[in-house]
């Protein structure tokens, strides 16, 4: 996949976790800029740029900022990655991952990562009396393990105002998702119950709302960078 004007991009999903297996793809998240003058034209541009091998995802900086102000859990962890996990950082980039605390606030980090968490419990429970079959088992370890991750981590940004990519203990989460994979969708359930309780008694540090401003500021300085005056 040729995407021009990279100005973020690095490695993403189960690899940022370490919950990583032999099997599991290599996700790539990256922003880029398309060329100002471009976005004044009859044609409408490309938003996104995806592709499977590799696995890649590339949101033009509009969209990305769109995305990460709604709380979006999987396009915020780029800005919050440890740095040898990024391939691609221009000065344009670092100033995003600087500017990450402006597209935070408490209501939309926990309606969004409890939101993806509670998609996740649906899909398991729609399965009917938790027990599985060996051809689905495997990817159902794969989601109750990513639930269990996107509550701890969105709940850990909530009260701390940190998203810390990289796990302490990713063998806690995939020994979770296989027992919920043998079966134990209570287990499931009740972690639910126990982080919408943490959610809704925990203060949060994070804002109200966004800090838009800085994030407008942020687009402009993107699309003054790649304009040029027509010939």
């Amino acid at each position: 996949m040729d995407v021009q004007n990279v100005l973020l991009s690095g490695v993403v999903g189960s690899t940022a976790y370490g919950l990583a297996g032999p099997e599991s793809d290599v996700d790539m998240l990256g922003v880029f800029a398309t060329e100002t003058a471009a976005l004044h034209g009859l044609d409408p541009i490309e938003e996104s740029a995806v592709s499977s091998k590799p696995d890649a995802t590339f949101h033009e900086a509009a969209k990305y900022c769109r995305l990460a102000l709604g709380g979006n859990p999987t396009v915020s962890e780029l800005m919050w990655l440890p740095c040898d996990l990024y391939d691609i950082r221009t000065p344009l980039g670092d100033e995003l991952v600087d500017l990450r605390y402006a597209f935070l606030s408490a209501k939309r980090v926990r309606d969004a990562y409890l939101g993806y968490a509670t998609q996740q419990f649906k899909k398991l429970e729609a399965r009917g009396d938790g027990s599985f079959s060996a051809d689905t088992r495997k990817r159902t370890a794969k989601h109750s393990r990513h639930l269990y991750r996107l509550c701890h981590q969105g709940h850990q940004l909530y009260s701390t105002g940190r998203l810390e990519i990289r796990l302490d203990d990713p063998q806690h989460f995939l020994d979770f998702g296989e027992e919920v994979a043998a079966g134990n969708l209570e287990l499931a359930r009740q972690l639910m119950a126990r982080y919408e309780q943490a959610f809704d008694e925990s203060p949060s540090v994070l804002p109200d709302e966004p800090d838009r401003a800085v994030v407008q500021d942020w687009l402009l300085r993107v699309r003054a960078a790649y304009y040029e005056v027509p010939a």
